[in-house]
């Protein structure tokens, strides 16, 4: 039995923006299929044609788990959908061996009028299994699901948390040599996301079958992947390593909102207007304003702001959060310390300590909390800052996360 369960070698899928001449294009090849030629041309782009997804090849091996990561319109879904067989590519080949469980789309593959457990047996038929087969796996694929009582209602009245605990228990359950996951992960309550990683840790535990799955949350996919293909505009842009090809991906986040840095809307802060923030600026330990930062070096935001009626016992909280919005630390001024103010205008600056951030770009959350449990300003993403990956501060790939902390080890003889 071969290890190499699916091949892809430069596969591409073009598409058109105009519906009216991709309707014509469809009767062209059409008539291209039907006379012997290749389908969709030579490979060249008509008007208003675009490539979805644009020479991609890869390899994935029992036991491996490839994670697909890229932004909004990248090509992923096309090429979930090429490898699962709903629309061929233009160009390209795709082998793929076994049996193929996929969960593309919410709800993809059930009929809403029919009950869910109706649906189990459509779906588990389609990939060829007996109805012997599938009354064995019936009771785990429901209490997977954890919709036990709501197994005999109809698909259409489960809310998008019971479809896609359903799709996963069926698109797992079933022994599947390829296991397909579209955007599964963000589905769902803590408790499920959870199950659905121990389920894929067992599959790549087990050796027996490979998994592709496609997430916006770069941090999960690259946790439970031995490899990741990032795409833009359909090219693979980086490939191999899950660590080096998400800081890839941070890397070219980093690029865009480097060009963006300076354009956020003050205004788009929530505030019961008592105070007015006027400006947010960040300055390194020398007391220049700057965005970006060395491994360990102070960050000192400055908070410019105007009081327009007197408040008092206030703490000022300033947040790091990572590229992709998780929370590092939040820090405040203290309850030990409460502030007054009265109108006018003042100047608050915060500085963070040595911060051992990793190289990354990262952002801050701003609150002027009132200690009756009132926020008068809050907001995320208000300022937006980067640290350095310079060879003096260079930390190895096999290093992740988004902190170093201080540390040793020793060795002894037992």
């Amino acid at each position: 039995m071969s290890d190499t369960l699916i091949k892809v070698e430069g596969v591409s899928k073009k598409f058109c923006r105009s519906l009216k001449k991709s309707l014509w294009y469809g009767m062209q090849d059409l008539g291209r299929e039907i006379t012997g030629r290749r389908h969709g041309g030579e490979g060249e782009l008509r008007p208003e044609e675009f490539w979805a997804v644009k020479d991609v090849s890869f390899e994935l091996k029992r036991g491996e788990c490839l994670g697909l990561i890229g932004h909004n319109g990248a090509g992923k879904t096309t090429l979930l959908r090429m490898l699962n067989g709903l629309i061929k590519p233009d160009s390209g080949r795709i082998e793929m061996r076994g049996r193929v469980g996929a969960l593309i789309a919410l709800g993809a593959g059930f009929n809403p009028i029919l009950t869910g457990r109706e649906n189990i047996y459509v779906n588990a038929s389609v990939l060829g299994l007996s109805k012997r087969e599938i009354d064995a796996k019936l009771d785990e694929i429901i209490d997977f699901a954890e919709i036990g009582e709501f197994i005999d209602a109809p698909v259409q009245s489960y809310s998008s948390g019971m479809q896609v605990r359903l799709g996963f228990a069926v698109a797992t359950s079933l022994v599947p040599d390829v296991v397909i996951l579209d955007e599964v992960l963000a589905v769902g309550d803590l408790a499920f996301q959870k199950k659905c990683s121990d389920r894929i840790s067992q599959f790549l535990k087990d050796g027996e079958r490979c998994i592709i799955v496609v997430g916006h949350n770069i941090r999960q996919v690259q946790r439970i992947s031995t490899r990741m293909l990032f795409l833009d505009k359909g090219l693979v842009v980086a490939d191999g390593d899950p660590v080096q090809v998400s800081q890839h991906y941070y890397n070219q986040v980093e690029g865009f909102r480097r060009r963006h840095l300076l354009q956020f809307d003050m205004s788009s802060l929530a505030s019961t207007g008592d105070i007015a923030i006027d400006h947010i600026e960040l300055q390194n330990a020398a007391g220049a304003t700057t965005e970006y930062f060395a491994h360990g070096e102070d960050v000192v935001v400055s908070i410019i702001f105007n009081v327009i009626n007197s408040v008092s016992d206030i703490e000022i909280a300033v947040g790091i959060d990572s590229a992709d919005q998780l929370n590092i630390a939040t820090e405040a001024s203290g309850r030990n310390h409460l502030l007054e103010f009265s109108p006018g205008h003042y100047v608050f600056d915060f500085r963070f300590i040595k911060p051992t951030l990793l190289p990354g770009e990262y952002s801050l959350r701003l609150f002027f909390h009132q200690t009756i449990g009132v926020n008068l300003v809050s907001g995320s993403d208000v300022a937006r800052f980067c640290v350095s990956s310079g060879e003096s501060n260079r930390v190895d790939f096999s290093t992740s996360g988004v902190v170093r902390f201080a540390s040793s080890w020793e060795l002894r003889n037992v």
